[in-house]
């Protein structure tokens, strides 16, 4: 069984992006939210802190072993400070962790240490589709052979920075299996359209694709022509997605339980209520077992166990829906208080209520 104690690697990591989501992305968060952009040296600070390069072994240039219960711990703690300044520093993975899951050993060479070696870029990927049945194991944008190429065709939604990628993995269904295909900025047939406008995550720039017989060449498919098996790509997704939530879930009940031992109402203060300290003992509970729903998900990928996609999947599907509780019930503690901008609740909320429509924005 796992253990509930990180080594020292892991804690120091954990301890460093503690500072930076609580000193920097946090105290950021509410200016890039209205003003729909986070600072670039911002970014660039958290992405200095090197997860992503960690996660990578020395041979394609990096100085670590990935491992999802360190992608787990990281990916919380980023999102405890603020979620949209999350996934922006981590876009690139969005890449690069693909790749090294399924990548060919000539794919892994070429394409992860350009993103990992300089500065923070916009390397991303495309998965989500606007669709209201979106499947990611039944995706409506195609793949088909023609010649020596792969042709795709569809429309793909939610895409980080895709205005300014370099180069992206786009997801697409090739004979009823969904498979990566590698493209390249610019890639004829490729377009970008205009920068979505969502309930939340405005500080993070998102975009649709439309894909118009867009031409890959077959060593462009991710793996090769032999492919690849979509379910661990998938799986290590859903649990970062999760850890995520469970990171807002954690800044939403920490603010307002504060706020309720020092909010008094008729002489008495708010967390001395009995429907308020059930409501917080409620929410800390629920918080507290997708916690480790993820956690387990995260050692089960690590070990290579049989059913851990499933349980990524459970993961995933029980900390969306604490998020959306314990984000709602946040603001009905603070009562109209938790409607105004000048508490954080209020954008938690928008933000918890988007995880059931984030497929594919993050993995570890």
């Amino acid at each position: 069984m796992y253990s509930f104690q990180p080594s020292e690697e892991q804690q120091m990591l954990i301890e460093a992006i503690k500072r930076y989501a609580m000193d920097d992305l946090r105290a950021a968060a509410r200016d890039a939210e209205e003003e729909g952009q986070l600072p670039p040296e911002l970014i660039e600070k958290g992405w200095e802190l090197g997860f992503l390069q960690a996660s990578i072994p020395e041979a394609y240039t990096g100085f670590g072993e990935r491992s999802a219960v360190t992608g787990v711990l990281a990916a919380e703690e980023f999102a405890y400070g603020d979620l949209a300044g999350a996934l922006a520093v981590l876009t690139p993975g969005l890449f690069t962790t693909p790749i090294l899951l399924a990548g060919s050993e000539a794919q892994k060479e070429q394409y992860i240490p350009p993103v990992i070696e300089m500065e923070w870029k916009p390397y991303t990927a495309a998965l989500m589709e606007p669709h209201f049945d979106f499947d990611p194991n039944a995706l409506k944008t195609t793949a088909r052979v023609e010649g020596d190429t792969y042709v795709l065709e569809g429309e793909k939604c939610y895409v980080p920075y895709a205005a300014d990628a370099e180069a992206m993995i786009v997801y697409a269904s090739l004979e009823g299996v969904t498979q990566g295909f590698i493209i390249s900025a610019g890639a004829e047939g490729l377009e970008v359209g205009e920068r979505m406008k969502l309930l939340g995550l405005n500080a993070l720039p998102l975009y649709p694709l439309s894909l118009k017989g867009v031409r890959v060449p077959k060593d462009n498919r991710l793996g090769g022509e032999a492919g690849h098996d979509f379910a661990p790509i998938l799986a290590a997704s859903n649990v970062a997605l999760a850890a995520m939530a469970v990171g807002v879930s954690r800044a939403a009940l920490d603010y307002s339980m504060a706020y309720a031992k020092e909010r008094e109402v008729f002489g008495v203060k708010v967390a001395q209520k009995q429907a308020i300290a059930f409501m917080i003992a409620e929410m800390g509970t629920a918080i507290e077992a997708n916690r480790l729903l993820a956690w387990e998900a995260a050692w089960m990928l690590d070990q290579g166990k049989e059913e851990a996609a499933k349980h990524a999947y459970l993961a995933l599907t029980g900390a969306m829906d604490t998020a959306m509780m314990v984000t709602d019930r946040a603001v009905q503690i603070l009562g109209g208080h938790g409607y105004i901008r000048e508490h954080p609740v209020e954008l938690w909320m928008r933000n918890g209520r988007g995880f059931a429509t984030f497929r594919g924005l993050a993995i570890v």
